[in-house]
């Protein structure tokens, strides 16, 4: 779930977890869709600093870095599909949420807003 910094919205999303290795390196790759409450949460274990890429990603994600406390650091909107640019967290981040591109506009989700979630120790 995703809390606005002021309290007065939540979304809710089913989301896979990337935690293993491989689910990490594979990710939301080959897929040709992302319903509008799903996405995927890639785990780091540890805060660090954080790289992703569009290799074989057939449609735009929107990627969310998230520090350890829950709070959005970065939100990297509509990424380009197949693109092999590095996609940077811009500083150390606990994980990293994929969601369908355009999620964040849609839904005014922005820098600062929390992601309520066991890893950060806030799940709803």
């Amino acid at each position: 779930m995703i809390v606005s910094r002021d309290g007065a919205r939540r979304h809710a999303f089913r989301v896979e977890m990337a935690v293993e290795p491989y689910q990490q390196m594979v990710g939301l790759m080959f897929r040709d869709h992302v319903a509008p409450d799903e996405g995927m949460l890639f785990d780091w274990g540890t805060p660090r600093e954080s790289s992703m890429w569009m290799r074989n990603t057939l449609i735009p994600l929107d990627m969310l870095f998230i520090a350890a406390d829950g709070r959005i650091h970065r939100i990297a909107e509509r990424t380009v599909p197949h693109s092999l640019a590095p996609i940077p967290s811009g500083g150390p981040v606990r994980a990293t949420l994929e969601l369908a591109g355009g999620t964040a506009e849609r839904l005014g989700i922005r820098v600062g807003d929390r992601v309520l979630h066991r890893i950060f120790g806030t799940a709803p």
